[in-house]
């Protein structure tokens, strides 16, 4: 069967994109919606669109129908038509390079329009100097917006991705398995969506955040090599790379080590990135946590360029700064980035690079200018010629630097890294920069109470589970991230698969036995069955398209998106209901008047 095959249907003979120079002379019956129409006087042109591309359409008196001229002649934007004609090569002057089909036109002999469109809300068809209307407009109208070759371009390529990734993970032997949807309410990180129930009333599901607990206890029922496409919810604030529902790639596989979770994705990344047109060497190279934070200062680093942070404790040990010393004298440490050439950003673009630091968390940085005259800024009273020449603070070049605990700065000199990256152009390596980071903390500490590093399932480094007992904080995890530019893709860990060490674990996070039997007894249960040793990963198929098409946002490559505010704009969703529809589910709205 071929693409024509596939693409006839009873209206259509083929789809508008597909219509090419090899089919000069031929006939033709296409449907579709009006891009644009450009009217000449005696003759009528229009530009014919599907989600295969564009086709120009022309009408004259010679060659169309009288019946079907007139109707040509009234068309608006948007209208629905099925036209029939035959297919010529254009003369070579009037080719259109741009379009795939700009070698011919269809010389339209039949007409007829199949639905007429209301004026649209929002333009479909824009010049390329024209502006996008603004987001919340374009989501209103969403159904127009989706007309966009942009987020048809992006929606093809989401569609191709999970297509390779279904074949991909089966020929490893994987298995698609469904989980539920409606669950149990479980701690993850994030605030659950929970859904109320009419049959016992006073008792919630919980929308899945991820399968996790459901993907383990697969593996104990011996299911093995686990996969879905699944969709997952989170009730938290929004950003450009959130969305309260998303999808993510959800694996798992028994009798593993990390080493066979990394590599298999991998695999997965240079497939997806083949279908996207990109290549993505292997083996992507490694971090551990601790290495990652102390070189970039993030546990996602862009690495497409260099611009290391580097310690200069020793190096400003005898530098009379209060600040300085102060901050070492307090357990904490100096460190700084080179950033050669970096003399030439104005003191207003070294002004960005502070409030950047600050935004981040961390209260400032000290900067110090080589030029010609010596070093100038806040650093320049304090360094010595030898400070200097064992920084390699050559002329043209400037220094940013950060006081205190690493836990201060380095989110700090993160953020000042990817500015100082932008504002001074840096050559970047490689376009396309993935990597892993690993041996995550199993705990993290906030004002003296311990949470999960990734989540309360990951199994600790061997070498560290001694540390369980005396000095938790400091445990390596078997836990790994995938980055990607500068950007989570995923995260995943190898479990904990002994039901006695997953309860030291809860405990050590502060639940007690009861809490733990109530939040995670059916986990425990399924794992005193005999569990083998597995572990998984949960890759953002959302982030993955977002990345490969350069989109701005999640929501230009998520169908039905919903704004920074959690509305879905289109269909008006959420929406309040009436006293007697939540009566049913014995719920009612706290000061609320009771309505008759």
């Amino acid at each position: 069967m071929t693409q024509h095959d596939v693409e006839r249907t009873a209206l259509r003979g083929r789809m508008v994109g597909r219509v090419d120079a090899a089919q000069a002379g031929t006939t033709v019956r296409l449907t579709g919606w009006v891009h644009r129409r450009r009217d000449l006087g005696g003759l009528l042109f229009v530009d014919l669109r599907d989600r295969s591309g564009l086709l120009q359409v022309s009408f004259g008196p010679d060659w169309t129908e009288a019946d079907s001229l007139a109707v040509a002649q009234k068309l608006g934007a948007e209208d629905v038509v099925l036209v029939e004609g035959n297919v010529e090569l254009r003369p070579e002057g009037a080719r259109n390079p741009e379009l795939a089909t700009g070698d011919v036109e269809l010389k339209a002999v039949r007409l007829e329009r199949l639905s007429k469109a209301r004026t649209p809300a929002i333009p479909v068809y824009r010049a390329p100097e024209d502006e996008l209307p603004a987001e919340e407009l374009r989501l209103r109208h969403r159904v127009l917006d989706l007309r966009r070759p942009e987020l048809q371009r992006a929606l093809a390529l989401r569609h191709a991705l999970v297509l390779a990734t279904r074949n991909y993970m089966d020929g490893l032997g994987f298995m698609e398995v469904e989980t539920p949807i409606l669950t149990k309410p479980t701690p993850e990180g994030a605030r659950d969506y929970l859904v109320p129930s009419r049959v016992h009333k006073g008792e919630f599901y919980a929308l899945p955040q991820s399968p996790q607990i459901y993907k383990q206890i697969l593996m104990v029922a011996g299911y093995d090599r686990y996969f879905q496409i699944a969709r997952c919810f989170r009730d938290e604030d929004l950003r450009a790379d959130r969305q309260p529902e998303f999808t993510q790639i959800d694996v798992e596989a028994s009798f593993v080590a990390p080493d066979d979770i990394l590599g298999w994705m991998e695999g997965l990344m240079a497939r997806l990135a083949d279908v996207a047109g990109y290549t993505a060497p292997l083996p992507f190279p490694r971090l551990t946590w601790a290495e990652a934070m102390e070189r970039y200062g993030s546990d996602r680093p862009d690495l497409r360029f260099g611009l290391e942070i580097r310690d200069w404790t020793e190096v400003t040990s005898d530098v009379d700064s209060g600040i300085l010393s102060g901050a070492v004298a307090a357990g904490g440490r100096v460190r700084g980035i080179l950033l050669e050439g970096g003399a030439r950003l104005s003191r207003k673009e070294i002004d960005e690079l502070d409030a950047e630091a600050k935004a981040a968390g961390t209260p400032g940085l000290l900067w110090g200018k080589r030029t010609d005259e010596g070093v100038s800024g806040p650093l320049g009273r304090f360094l010595s010629d030898g400070h200097v020449e064992r920084m390699g603070l050559a002329v043209g070049d400037l220094v940013i630097m950060a006081a205190g605990p690493d836990r201060v700065t380095s989110a700090g000199l993160s953020a000042a890294r990817d500015a100082a990256a932008r504002l001074l152009a840096v050559p970047r390596t490689t376009e396309h920069a993935w990597a892993w980071v690993t041996e995550f903390p199993v705990f993290e500490e906030h004002e003296g109470v311990l949470s999960p590093g990734h989540h309360p399932f990951v199994m600790p480094h061997p070498d560290d589970l001694h540390l369980l007992d005396t000095d938790p904080v400091r445990m390596r995890g078997q836990a790994y991230d995938m980055v990607y530019n500068g950007s989570e893709l995923g995260s995943g860990s190898i479990r904990v698969h002994e039901p006695g060490l997953q309860r030291k674990i809860l405990r050590v996070l502060g639940l007690s036995d009861e809490e733990i039997d109530f939040k995670f007894g059916f986990l425990l249960e399924a794992l005193a069955a005999g569990a083998p040793p597995h572990g998984g990963i949960a890759l953002g198929m959302d982030r993955i398209v977002q990345r490969f098409v350069g989109a701005g946002s999640l929501r230009d490559v998520i169908a039905f998106p919903k704004t920074t505010a959690a509305r879905a704009l289109f269909e008006g969703a959420p929406t309040p209901l009436k006293d007697h529809d939540l009566a049913d589910l014995g719920i009612r709205i706290a000061g609320r008047r009771e309505s008759s």
